[in-house]
């Protein structure tokens, strides 16, 4: 796989997030969100045990550790997200997310020796001001619940560099199998934590389970595990940059929201950065470093 269509996989990945946006956005309604997370998880968790039980069979301990890795820091990514949202705005808590796009070259560079190139950094300017036009407003005061999302964001970033850096060793079905089985329990318990967990859900709510565990989370994360080890981590940054932009859209078109002069500069400044990062940066994906030693990854069954 080239990586141009290695990115343009990841950018699908971000337009399912998106267009999934308002179906999460109105199911949030009825049902708490890291009770949302935990069913939406345990429902992929199944599916793929089930599609890929005879690829599981050999699986290897280094796969499963690499995998619990990665799942830990997406589990903690929308914890973070989720307490942070309790005390501050979502149009704040969008735009920090969102600094993943920043933070992503940043641990690349220390953790995988990849430092973004020159284009790359012209398009990480350019989404990071998109992003601010698109999220935020004037109220830009620093609340507790900012720290948290801040945290989020660097949970996500931690996601993004841990796939680039164990994907290239792992069978990319088990690993995605592995973290996304391990969201499951961890936001379980983050639900009986700040939540009260039912099964009584209303119908609609179930179907939009039904449809994120499989599109956005079995479908998604699957096809990001798999090609990403064709792209590097600041693209696949710049790229998911585009969920916000995609969710705009569908919330535009579908749910009839506003989409003023601000949002659709901001959408047309992350979308610029897309094509700067893609057209004028010729980086390509660097050898993978040697194995850590805690979670050394073999290439050999």
């Amino acid at each position: 796989m080239k990586r141009w269509q290695a990115d343009l996989a990841l950018a699908f990945v971000a337009l399912i997030w998106g267009s999934t946006f308002v179906v999460v956005k109105n199911a949030l309604d009825t049902v708490g969100p890291l009770t949302y997370v935990a069913w939406r998880f345990w429902l992929a968790s199944i599916l793929l045990v089930a599609l890929f039980a005879r690829r599981l069979r050999g699986i290897r301990r280094e796969e499963i550790l690499a995998g619990g890795l990665i799942g830990v820091w997406l589990a903690l990514g929308y914890i973070f997200q989720t307490v942070g949202l309790k005390t501050t705005t979502s149009a704040k808590a969008g735009f920090i997310t969102g600094l993943s796009v920043v933070i992503v070259p940043l641990l690349a560079t220390v953790l995988l020796r990849r430092p973004p190139g020159r284009s790359a950094i012209l398009g990480i300017i350019a989404a990071t001001i998109g992003l601010g036009f698109l999220s935020l407003n004037k109220n830009l005061n620093v609340q507790e619940g900012d720290l948290w999302v801040l945290a989020c964001a660097i949970a996500f970033a931690l996601h993004i560099v841990s796939v680039s850096r164990f994907s290239p060793h792992a069978d990319p079905i088990r690993l995605s199998v592995v973290q996304i089985a391990a969201v499951a329990p961890i936001a379980t318990i983050a639900a009986f934590g700040f939540e009260t967990p039912s099964l009584d859900l209303p119908a609609a709510t179930w179907g939009a389970i039904a449809l994120t565990g499989v599109a956005a989370t079995a479908l998604a994360f699957g096809i990001q595990v798999y090609v990403q080890r064709f792209t590097t981590s600041t693209h696949t940054a710049l790229l998911f940059s585009l969920e916000p932009v995609f969710a705009a859209l569908f919330g535009w078109w579908w749910a009839s929201e506003s989409l003023g002069m601000k949002e659709l500069i901001g959408c047309g400044l992350i979308l610029a950065g897309m094509l700067v990062a893609e057209l004028g940066d010729s980086e390509s994906v660097d050898a993978a470093p040697e194995p850590l030693p805690e979670l050394a990854l073999t290439s050999s069954d």
